[in-house]
């Protein structure tokens, strides 16, 4: 680690900044300030680079100093994290895989997708000591304050990161609680936080850990092979008293909502990707950007942040699953099909998410 990298101590007083916002601008307040100090901005949330570490075969953890514009976190919650890639800002979503620290470090772990455009920049092209943009957290899919009754954890690849951090976060109090995790990858090389996982498993009675391979033979006593559908009841038997919560992509995420479904006494879920729905819409439609008076041919059935996109068009854009709502924009006019469930939404008025909806009519968009 870095230890030298220290967080920002001087920032405007809230009253003195108050009296000065109307002759700064923050763009050259930021400018000139970046010179003394990387972190030093006049709002904006940013963090530096000072530790990363290997957790799997296509994963990485980073740990980052946030400058104190950052206003913290709930395990479980996301962050929009941006980087410069071939000179453009590019922003994505990912999880805070360990619960606060009194550090003030904040954990991200990335995993590298292939053909992406942030993650492989994150995995092995950024350096100690660089510089990120951070957005504030979100998500609601957190423990509540206080954790009773029995718990279990259904994870699918990256979708281990949330859950991660309010795993520590109970082993931290001690695992006050029955909780179970079962976490699911192809490869045994891609499980990310093996050895500590196992660790918890020895140490805490009440936390049960079960890695399950769908491409691999198992190799261990808690090592299982089959997907979600062919393992769970077995691994499982007292589904009844079990609070769930799942994460991983949109198939994995729907199997399971599918299969406890009146079985469970909660569950809470966030999804990475979307689910694959068949969307049977064709040919075009118009597109009125109301802002800016502009009228775009799109086609139906493919979601409205790409459509626009394709067209020169940049809205503000964060995860492109529809959790950080970042995308989210007013439509006046119009009807949209919401593309993870399938369904027709025909009111007028109302906000939308152009990751995730794409245009059944024509439309006006607030852009």
């Amino acid at each position: 680690m870095n230890a030298r990298v220290r967080p920002s101590r001087r920032r405007p007083r809230p009253r003195l900044k108050r009296l000065l916002s109307p002759f700064v601008a923050p763009q050259v307040f930021d400018f000139w300030s970046s010179r003394l100090h990387p972190l030093w901005t006049w709002e904006r949330p940013l963090a530096q680079l000072v530790e990363r570490r290997r957790e799997s075969v296509d994963a990485v953890t980073l740990l980052l100093r946030p400058n104190r514009h950052w206003a913290g976190f709930r395990p479980g919650q996301h962050l929009n994290l941006g980087v410069e890639v071939d000179g453009a800002r590019v922003t994505r979503s990912y999880s805070l895989s360990e619960p606060p620290r009194g550090d003030g470090l904040i954990a991200v772990t990335v995993k590298a997708m292939p053909g992406g455009k942030v993650s492989p920049r994150l995995f092995d092209g950024l350096e100690v000591g660089d510089i990120v943009e951070l957005g504030q957290a979100f998500g609601e899919m957190v423990l509540p304050r206080t954790v009773s009754g029995a718990w279990l954890f259904l994870a699918a690849g990256s979708g281990i990161t949330p859950l991660m951090a309010m795993l520590r976060a109970l082993a931290e109090q001690g695992m006050p609680t029955p909780l179970t995790l079962c976490y699911w990858a192809r490869r045994r090389d891609e499980l990310c936080f093996v050895d500590e996982l196992r660790r918890l498993a020895a140490a805490h009675a009440n936390f049960d850990l079960q890695l399950l391979l769908t491409r691999e033979a198992a190799a261990a006593d808690d090592e299982h092979e089959g997907r979600i559908d062919d393992r769970l009841s077995t691994l499982v038997p007292d589904l009844d008293a079990r609070q769930v919560m799942v994460c991983g992509p949109g198939g994995f995420v729907e199997t399971a909502r599918a299969l406890l479904a009146g079985r469970v006494r909660g569950f809470q879920a966030e999804a990475f990707t979307a689910p694959e729905t068949p969307v049977v819409d064709e040919g075009e439609v118009d597109v009125t950007l109301a802002r800016s008076g502009r009228v775009l041919t799109v086609p139906r059935g493919q979601p409205l942040l790409s459509a626009l996109e394709a067209q020169g068009v940049r809205p503000p854009s964060g995860c492109r699953m529809g959790i950080c709502n970042t995308c989210a924009c007013g439509k006046s006019a119009g009807s949209v099909r919401h593309l993870p469930s399938g369904d027709l939404d025909h009111e007028h008025n109302q906000a939308l998410k152009l990751c995730i909806h794409s245009a059944a009519t024509d439309l006006t968009l607030d852009l």
